[in-house]
């Protein structure tokens, strides 16, 4: 009986596994790219991951009897150093799955003068595209193209917010004139402001050191929000020392100005990077986030 029951286990495993396989963004060649260093070699344990040169979607899709056509693009944070992508990344998408969303999780590249021309918009391009690819492939996905999101946490919500407010100016090959405009924007912890108040780590690894004022500005990305910028969710903690919160306060007054539909919770303690379960409070921040998504038809 063991000699059945075994291969079945494997079998069925291996199924779900594919359902899941990693989609390469760039089929074709990846864009502003130099040849990597013979030591610049990817690294992933299914919880972490860094040196990425080939960037990947991993789709998680819900139940069809659960799907409600939207979808979103995780974008998991690390100082633009690294990537977390287990607690931000792939447990963000099944936790969507159960609410019947689809989620993408975006293995996007780190900037790195190793691999990049230009490295200050090489984490924008990837996530760009994985915003394009997921509407062009809607109809196979089971997706309403009108509901493509984004979610980033840390370092990722400084790539989501971007995303969300740096969308007119498109930096990927797009013949067919797709939006890469992201339809909500969910903020977790975020990296917003690289002046004062921000995570350096993350500034310096997007811009360098001694980037121009222009450039600090540019990805200052409150001073980026329009009346365009879509409506946006963000979660973060009053105590958190690695990203202040004043993050998410500048941006959100900066959505309040432009009269850009906006909810912000603040958390009295719970640090920085806690993911899905902020252990201080009994509070469940994706549940607020699911009632934001429906109050506001996505």
């Amino acid at each position: 009986m063991k000699k059945i029951l075994i291969p079945a286990m494997m079998l069925f495993a291996t199924t779900l596994f594919a359902q899941e396989k990693p989609i390469p963004l760039y089929p074709k060649g990846v864009p502003n790219s130099k040849p990597a260093p013979a030591d610049y070699v990817e690294q992933n344990d299914g919880s972490h991951a860094n040196k990425v040169t080939v960037p990947t979607l991993t789709a998680f899709l819900p139940e069809k009897s659960k799907a409600t056509g939207a979808a979103v693009v995780v974008c998991p944070g690390g100082g633009y150093s690294g990537l977390a992508i287990g607690h931000e990344g792939y447990a963000i998408a099944k936790k969507f799955n159960e609410m019947g969303i689809a989620a993408f999780v975006l293995k996007y590249r780190l900037p790195s003068d190793k691999i990049m021309v230009d490295k200050t918009i090489g984490p924008l391009q990837d996530a760009q595209r994985a915003v394009q690819m997921v509407r062009e492939s809607a109809a196979e996905y089971g997706i309403n193209p009108a509901k493509v999101g984004i979610i980033g946490f840390s370092a990722g919500g400084h790539l989501a917010s971007t995303a969300a407010t740096h969308f007119d100016k498109v930096v990927i090959d797009n013949p067919k004139n797709t939006s890469v405009r992201p339809d909500f924007a969910l903020l977790i912890y975020p990296v917003i402001t690289f002046g004062d108040q921000t995570h350096r780590g993350s500034q310096e690894n997007l811009t360098g050191k001694g980037a121009s004022q222009e450039l600090i500005d540019l990805y200052s990305n409150q001073k980026q929000v329009t009346a365009n910028t879509p409506p946006s969710f963000l979660i973060h903690s009053e105590d958190d020392l690695v990203v202040p919160v004043q993050n998410s306060l500048w941006f959100y007054e900066a959505l309040l100005k432009n009269k850009v539909k906006a909810e912000m919770h603040l958390y009295q303690a719970g640090g920085h990077g806690f993911g899905l379960n902020n252990k201080t409070t009994p509070d469940q921040w994706m549940e607020r986030c699911a009632n934001f998504l429906e109050q506001n038809g996505f």
